[in-house]
Order: C-alpha cells, then sequence, then structure tokens
C-alpha cells in the first residue's frame, strides 16, 4: 500500500477544491499549507513518510502563492539529506484566465521535485481541443505536465469547472497508480 500527500495553499478556496479532487483520485491525505505559510511538524513527518508527494497551489503574478514559496524553501531541510529522494511528484494549479501563466507554477513544482531528486508524473491526459470540445471537457485547459484549472475571477469556489475537477481527480488517480508500481518494483 503506498501513501500519497497533496500538500497545498488555496487563497480563496478554489484551489481547495482542485486538492480535494486530486486527493480523491489519489486516496491521499490532504495537508493545507496556513495562511502564514506553516505546516505542522506532525504533517512534515506524513511528507516524510509519503511515497508520493503532490504539489498545490494558485498562480499568482505569474507563480506560487507566497505561503507556498515559504513552504517550498522549508523543503531545504528534507532536501539536505535527500529526504525525499526516488518519492514520485505532481502538481496542480488554478488561476483566473485560461492561460493565466499556469505553466510558471507548474515548471516550479517540477523544479521543487528535481531538486529532491524526485520522479515527476504528468497527466497523461490528451487535451480536449478539437471544434467539438466543451469547457466542461476532461483536460479543456490542456495541460501534459500537471492539473490545470482555470476559474473566472467573479466566481466563487463552489462555481468551479467540474471538467477541471474530473482532470484534477484522474491525476490524482494517476500518480497513485505510477507510485502502486514503483512500490512493488
Amino acid at each position: 500500500m503506498t501513501k500519497t500527500v497533496v500538500v497545498y495553499h488555496s487563497g480563496y478556496g478554489h484551489t481547495v477544491k482542485q486538492a480535494e479532487a486530486v486527493a480523491k483520485g489519489a486516496g491521499a491525505e490532504l495537508i493545507a499549507i496556513d495562511a502564514e505559510g506553516n505546516i505542522s511538524e506532525a504533517q512534515w513527518a506524513s511528507l516524510d513518510a509519503a511515497d508520493a508527494i503532490i504539489f498545490g497551489s494558485p498562480t499568482y503574478m505569474g507563480t506560487v502563492t507566497w505561503q507556498f514559496k515559504k513552504f517550498a524553501d522549508a523543503t531545504s531541510k528534507a532536501w539536505f539529506s535527500q529526504k525525499w529522494k526516488d518519492k514520485i511528484f505532481g502538481g496542480f494549479t488554478n488561476s483566473a484566465t485560461m492561460n493565466g501563466d499556469k505553466h510558471s507554477t507548474i515548471h516550479y513544482f517540477i523544479t521543487l521535485a528535481m531538486q529532491h531528486s524526485g520522479i515527476w508524473v504528468g497527466t497523461g491526459l490528451m487535451p480536449s481541443n478539437s471544434k467539438a470540445a466543451q469547457r466542461n471537457d476532461i483536460n479543456y485547459v490542456g495541460s501534459f505536465a500537471g492539473a490545470m484549472m482555470q476559474t473566472p475571477s467573479d466566481a466563487s469556489a463552489d462555481e468551479v469547472v467540474q471538467g477541471d475537477l474530473e482532470t484534477a481527480r484522474l491525476y490524482g488517480e494517476r500518480i497513485a497508480q505510477v507510485a502502486g508500481q514503483c512500490h512493488q518494483a
């Protein structure tokens, strides 16, 4: 049995919906980074014990929130001893516009995972990019590197697009599957 942890920050509640969908797909524990950018010692221990770690943050000004960045900087203790080496990693993000520089956030997560000598897992989902595609389709935002979600700036957290949540759930499922395969090897 593998252990997967989703560690995320959500500013207005939209990204927590995405985190919950990823966690549902992965059967993962959720760790919310608080408003001050902190997690508890028990949550650090959970991350250390995990086989897979999935990062999540909204994209603000082209990257992760300052709270997520504070958390990431604090992972240097695990980095120094290579505590997370060979763990499976993934990541997800949300922004108000279709592009919104979400790829910068995903690349930030990839870089963080690579610094920890981790193994990154992409979505494995084809984009919905035909003329017949609908906004509620799976992977409509079209990312291979990590799950991306788009929520209009004036939409409440309850108005998150269900197709984006299903994309997140399927991505979590894939990460758990890869972690399970690696765990058996």
